[in-house]
């Protein structure tokens, strides 16, 4: 529990400090300069590393994506419902729902561009702060991650489940950033807020089991 609290803290910390940062102009010459670091300096267009390694990028980028999330979504929602735990699949569905809800909220509230700087690799219609991807590929894969890790007794496991979401999170963010859509403080805000929203979900969940509200899905420990 002290870790979620922690977690919780920690990202509403670094979300409200880099959007400060952001608004006081203080962050703007990093931001260029990390996404000048990742193209070929004679052509914007042209990202750094073999056409396989852009590709791959887009690849990763896809694991943030709407559809992919909400395939995932579905898989642990069923899987709940499968195990005769509805109120606790529901309650999962619901906290996804309610971080898209934030993320879309949050982006029209502060409509900050998207970089203009070098040419985008992937298609995007939405204002740029935070990044969305980077915000539910975190809220998602630390939720369903937090909920895999709790259903194993042992620590190597338990370190195992989540150090693969925290990868899968990690990698949507920095493929944003390489393909030109997001600037890198979009996506260290993206990532504080799905933390902070997992960690508060797991947080409340935990509550509600004890309540008997939800069932008890998972061992404690």
């Amino acid at each position: 529990m002290n870790v979620a609290v922690f977690t919780i803290a920690l990202g509403v910390f670094v979300f409200m400090k880099v959007e400060s940062e952001i608004r006081e102009g203080d962050v703007a010459a990093l931001d260029r300069a990390v996404l000048l670091s990742l193209r070929n300096p004679a052509d914007r267009s042209d990202p750094l590393g073999p056409r396989w390694l852009e590709e791959m990028g887009r690849d990763f980028t896809a694991l943030g994506g709407t559809g992919l999330l909400t395939l995932v979504t579905l898989m642990g929602v069923g899987y709940l419902f499968l195990g005769r735990k509805p109120r606790s699949a529901l309650y999962v569905a619901a906290s996804i729902i309610s971080a898209t809800v934030l993320e879309l909220v949050l982006k029209e509230l502060f409509a900050r561009p998207r970089p203009a700087l070098v040419p985008h690799l992937s298609h995007v219609i939405s204002p740029s702060f935070p990044s969305g991807h980077s915000m539910l590929a975190a809220a998602v894969y630390l939720t369903l991650g937090a909920l895999l890790a709790r259903v194993e007794k042992r620590l190597i496991v338990k370190a195992y489940v989540l150090a693969w979401a925290l990868l899968l999170a990690v990698l949507v963010g920095v493929s944003r950033v390489y393909l030109g859509v997001h600037w890198p403080t979009d996506v260290l805000a993206g990532w504080a807020a799905g933390a902070a929203w997992a960690a508060l979900s797991w947080l409340l969940a935990r509550a509600l089991q004890r309540r008997g509200t939800l069932e008890s899905t998972l061992h404690d420990g």
